[in-house]
């Protein structure tokens, strides 16, 4: 297995694992992806039991410095995805070691 996942190969993956073309394979991708990204823009929270959970957190304001200056300066509260791995997720990796 390569060392990582693009798209490229997830979208093969999908299309080798249930029979589709590699187009129809796209297709079922990318709308999986629009999908989430529907539910991050509207703060719909994303749970997939035992893959992961996608949330739509506030991170608070806090005080920083800026590295090149040293001057003090307040970083602003933001919104952040906080993604939480599922059991089956945790499992699939321990089990590698």
């Amino acid at each position: 297995m390569d060392k990582y996942y693009g798209k490229t190969e997830i979208t093969a993956s999908v299309a080798e694992k249930t029979g589709l073309s590699r187009e129809e394979a796209k297709k079922a991708v990318d709308a999986f992806l629009d999908t989430l990204l529907e539910c991050a823009e509207k703060g719909v929270d994303v749970r997939l039991a035992g893959y992961f959970s996608l949330e739509k957190v506030t991170r608070a304001a806090r005080s920083g410095r800026n590295p090149q200056t040293g001057e003090a300066m307040e970083i602003p509260a933001r919104e952040v995805l906080k993604i939480t791995p599922g059991k089956t997720l945790k499992d699939a990796v321990q089990s590698k070691k």
